[in-house]
């Protein structure tokens, strides 16, 4: 999954969002899953950016509803 800027961000919808942050949260246990085991090499510079995009999602969907 690549990045996320606010920009996309803010162009999704409600439903798309919500559906955006559980795929992100899903790969994001996964590499959890895999550094666990021992087995996350190369991906191991990806779990601080997923961290990052799901807070940039759900700091969006907080605008939304408070609007």
């Amino acid at each position: 999954m690549s990045r996320l800027s606010m920009k996309t961000i803010r162009a999704l919808n409600e439903k798309d969002l919500k559906s955006k942050i559980q795929e992100t949260r899903s790969e994001l246990a996964k590499l959890r899953v895999d550094g666990s085991k021992g087995t996350l090499r190369k991906e191991s510079g990806k779990l601080k950016p997923l961290r990052h995009d799901i807070a940039r999602m759900l700091t969006r969907l907080n605008e939304m509803k408070k609007k």
